[in-house]
């Protein structure tokens, strides 16, 4: 399965967007599906469900910084990882026109009243682009990943 085709699985199995996402690079981040669920798990819901930045363009964000990042405190280390990731966030946001989980959803209001996530009914998927989400951001980093091999 590649990593688009797993991103859809994971969300459809339950994991918020973040997770789908950095859980379907597994093999690549050289880590168990459940760390990177646990690291990303946060970020759904557009970070802790405030509607906020999409889950899934911070779970892009998570692989990229396991696979690209230096692990340097350094400027010039982090300003070239800003820029990689701020690459990627665009190429999201030119195929969706948001990388704004509210925006993406439709919503007027930025936070949900509560941090309660909905039940995953065969409604709740119909209603929601969620899905199409991750597997954009899950193809943009694997096209990405393929042009820029990372060091691993």
């Amino acid at each position: 399965m590649d990593h688009v085709e797993k991103a859809r699985s994971l969300f459809l199995s339950g994991a918020n967007c973040a997770q789908a996402v950095a859980g379907a690079f597994a093999d690549l981040c050289r880590m168990e599906e459940e760390k990177l669920f646990q690291l990303s798990c946060g970020f759904g819901g557009g970070v802790g469900r405030m509607r906020e930045i999409c889950g899934a363009v911070s779970g892009m964000t998570l692989v990229a910084d396991i696979l690209y990042a230096s692990g340097s405190i350094g400027k010039g280390d982090k300003d070239a990882q800003y820029a990689r990731i701020r690459e990627l966030a665009e190429r999201f946001r030119r195929e969706t026109g948001s990388i704004v989980c509210r925006e993406l959803l439709g919503l007027e209001k930025a936070r949900e009243e509560s941090p309660v996530s909905a039940e995953r009914t065969p409604e709740y998927y119909k209603k929601r682009p969620c899905v199409e989400m991750v597997a954009l951001a899950a193809s943009i980093l694997e096209e990405y990943i393929a042009q820029n091999p990372p060091a691993l």
